[in-house]
């Protein structure tokens, strides 16, 4: 299969490419163009392999990817170009709608041409994969039932929205042009490779450096947490046997409040690395809360579990330590992030 995903230097999308890369046969374009959150060292183990090339274009640029899609002949689009993070959404959200937005539709524009273009068996076996998140269903209070493929939608940052609205694009084309294109929603992903500005690498980075541990308000917020190279292998699963017009809710069946987050990671600290200064526990700072910060999100991934035949592999411990261990081992590549495009500050306060 020839697969083509879009933010492949990105967080996810650079473990969905590892993964393709590493554990099949699959030929992979990368559409990237190297936002601040991207990375090339990321994908540098598998760079140099026949079966992989990188364009740097924008997903916007609809001759680009048009040229890009009709030179490589996909099989499969995985698209997981993003804006993704919520504070940057708040401090600025035009970024996001003119990519979660704007970008999806102009990759649907480009996408849907390339797929009327085909024939037979290629036109019927294609497929296009839209990757999203499960902020889009909103705010769960903590006697609410997990979410799930059937929850309606509630976003409530810039961020949400944007996805919510590209959600809901991919779903128009599926049903308006009969487009072959799904949708899945996941939890909160961590693992290597992922830019500081996110909570588990922020808080393992500032722990190292014996800066102060920001929580919001109490600590008290839920995040059901998935180790990255699970996720990915979800992903993989699901463009290889994933239904037109469905949706697959992917979770790992691991909530913990932030605070839980936080201290663990020091914990782990203080055992790989002990600080002479004593336990990190003790640089844990409590914040102001950001605006329009939802409660709590968890997913049912019991139909994504039975349709894809997957689940999680790594419990939380097992994926926190190794990420962890991870960040001990590259201080290179965080540092020169550090230097060169974040530095730690705080984001998403203006309300």
């Amino acid at each position: 299969m020839k697969v083509t995903v879009t933010g492949g230097c990105g967080f996810i999308g650079s473990a969905v490419v590892r993964h393709l890369m590493n554990r099949t046969d699959h030929q992979v374009l990368n559409i990237d163009c190297m936002t601040y959150a991207a990375s090339e060292e990321t994908l540098a183990a598998v760079a140099s392999d026949p079966r992989y090339r990188h364009a740097r274009i924008s997903i916007n640029d609809q001759a680009a990817v048009e040229e890009a899609l009709e030179e490589f002949q996909p099989d499969a689009i995985m698209h997981l170009a993003a804006e993704s993070h919520v504070d940057r959404s708040i401090d600025g959200p035009d970024a996001f709608i003119q990519t979660n937005i704007v970008g999806t539709y102009c990759l649907l524009d480009v996408a849907r041409r390339y797929w009327l273009g085909l024939e037979g068996e290629k036109k019927e076996g294609f497929r296009f994969l839209h990757i999203s998140t499960d902020e889009v269903f909103g705010h769960l209070s903590p006697e609410d039932p997990p979410f799930t493929e059937e929850t309606a939608y509630d976003p409530r940052s810039p961020y949400s929205a944007s996805k919510a609205a590209s959600d809901h694009l991919v779903r128009a084309w599926y049903h308006t042009y009969g487009f072959p294109a799904f949708v899945t929603n996941t939890t909160n992903n961590y693992g290597p490779w992922h830019f500081p500005e996110k909570l588990i690498p922020l808080m393992i980075i500032n722990a190292l450096e014996g800066k102060p541990l920001p929580v919001y308000g109490k600590g008290e917020n839920l995040r059901d947490w998935l180790f990255v190279e699970d996720h990915a292998a979800a992903l993989v699963r699901a463009v290889e046997c994933g239904k037109p017009g469905a949706t697959y809710a992917i979770g790992a069946r691991q909530p913990r409040s932030n605070l839980e987050v936080v201290r663990k990671i020091c914990s782990l600290l203080d055992e790989l690395e002990p600080d002479s200064a004593g336990p990190r526990e003790r640089l844990i700072t409590f914040v102001s809360d950001r605006p329009g910060h939802d409660f709590r999100y968890e997913i049912d991934p019991s139909h994504a579990e039975r349709s894809l035949d997957w689940r999680a592999e790594h419990d939380f411990e097992a994926g926190l330590r190794k990420t962890v261990q991870w960040y001990l081992e590259n201080r290179s590549w965080w540092q020169n992030l550090r230097n060169q495009r974040y530095d730690g500050r705080r984001l998403g306060v203006k309300a």
